[in-house]
């Protein structure tokens, strides 16, 4: 019976979130001048990253046989929904200042409010969380694994080019937003503002 539930709230997680990006991409279609620095990590990239993942899962390549962890796996299908849900709120807040590549529009502005007043970069701390609960839902170590070891690196590097390219644009109110923000995850002892 679980498995029936964790599939079914996977599948929901998983098409909020396709059409969040497509509302996304939707969104940015305007005509606005920019600067961009095409990078790897990219929407492509993170949907291979994530088909990999849902095939180790749904494979059960590694995955633990367990009916005495349900509290876990439930923790982890908690955190697939609460991760869907940050997502698209960081979404709603970044508006159409989202971008496929790491991208300056003309008329971009520093986001620091909702999503973001919490960790610097919601979306992919978001989907940190949302892969490391669907390993925990799945009972599946290698899907952890790949997320620590292939995902958050990824998302370093990515976030990294971000935060140059917002450091030239923003100056000291970017490097003042990122000191008191952690990057996927709130900065202990800070309370978000």
């Amino acid at each position: 019976m679980f498995n029936v539930v964790a599939d079914l709230t996977t599948a929901i997680c998983a098409l909020a979130m396709l059409a969040a990006i497509a509302f996304n991409f939707i969104d940015a279609r305007g005509a606005r001048a920019f600067r961009e620095r095409r990078s790897p990590v990219a929407t492509a990239s993170m949907t291979g990253f994530f088909v990999a993942l849902y095939l180790v899962i749904r494979l059960r390549i590694s995955a633990i046989d367990s009916d005495g962890l349900l509290p876990l796996r439930g923790a982890g299908l908690a955190l697939m929904v609460f991760g869907t849900a940050f997502n698209i709120w960081g979404r709603i807040f970044l508006k159409q200042n989202w971008s496929d590549h790491v991208r300056v529009y003309s008329d971009q502005q520093l986001v620091t409010t909702g999503p973001y007043r919490i960790v610097r970069h919601p979306l992919y701390a978001s989907l940190i969380w949302m892969f490391y609960g669907a390993a925990l839902a799945y009972l599946n170590p290698l899907a952890a694994l790949g997320n620590t070891l292939v995902f958050i690196p990824a998302m370093i590097y990515r976030s990294n080019l971000e935060e140059q390219a917002l450091g030239a644009t923003f100056g000291g109110a970017y490097a003042a937003y990122r000191k008191r923000t952690g990057r996927f995850f709130p900065k202990p002892g800070r309370r978000a503002e």
